[in-house]
């Protein structure tokens, strides 16, 4: 079997974050020697943008995501999008953005270079609190694991009960607040739903359990 190549490797907080090949199109990314994602499986970041972004009844919708990976979810996103679209992605790591125009970039067609993108090196709970209010069409949060029992406090800068206000607040009526899990997290999905918002739970594939929360702003009366 061909061995794994690593191509790069970038110092985190979290420990080394490295981009690896085998072959000519098969990659990993790979943090602290954990497997965050491979090229071979793009299911459930393709579902996320797709869910998030189908029914988006603004005819220029703007839309913001966290989290760029390798691509697929940015992908996805401009695939279900207008031409009119704008899209943000809030990524933390430069390399990341990198590496998705270097040798990731002909695994989405050369996402980054649609004309309706637009990349931010910052924290998206940053981007969050930083928006105007009603400034975004769909929110979409595919991070290193999404929600479990280690988020679960008030403050968290994601999945909170007031990181969920924020993320209420930057979306438009009818806006879409759109989670990525490792797993369903019963406790977040309450708190998603107690911050004002419809929310839906999708479960992708039989084999796996990752599963995609999709909130809709729920307007108070």
């Amino acid at each position: 079997m061909t061995p794994w190549k690593t191509l790069a490797t970038v110092a985190t907080g979290e420990g080394a974050l490295q981009l690896r090949q085998r072959g000519a199109r098969e990659f990993l990314i790979v943090i602290d020697g954990r497997v965050l994602m491979t090229s071979n499986d793009r299911r459930s970041e393709q579902a996320l943008a797709t869910l998030a972004c189908r029914d988006l009844a603004s005819a220029r919708p703007r839309v913001l995501i966290g989290g760029l990976g390798m691509g697929y979810t940015l992908r996805a996103a401009l695939d279900a999008l207008p031409a009119t679209a704008q899209v943000t992605v809030a990524e933390l790591t430069p390399a990341v953005e990198d590496w998705c125009r270097g040798p990731l970039a002909a695994l989405t067609g050369g996402a980054l270079q649609d004309p309706r993108v637009e990349v931010v090196i910052d924290d998206v709970a940053r981007v969050i609190a930083g928006a105007p209010r009603g400034h975004y069409d769909a929110i979409v949060l595919d991070l290193y694991e999404g929600p479990h029992a280690a988020t679960q406090r008030t403050d968290d800068a994601f999945y909170g009960r007031a990181a969920l206000a924020r993320s209420r607040a930057a979306l438009a009526a009818g806006g879409v607040l759109a989670v990525w899990s490792e797993e369903p997290d019963e406790a977040f999905a309450r708190r998603f739903a107690a911050g004002g918002f419809t929310v839906e739970m999708h479960r992708l594939g039989k084999s796996r359990t990752h599963i995609v929360y999709v909130g809709r702003r729920r307007e108070e009366r």
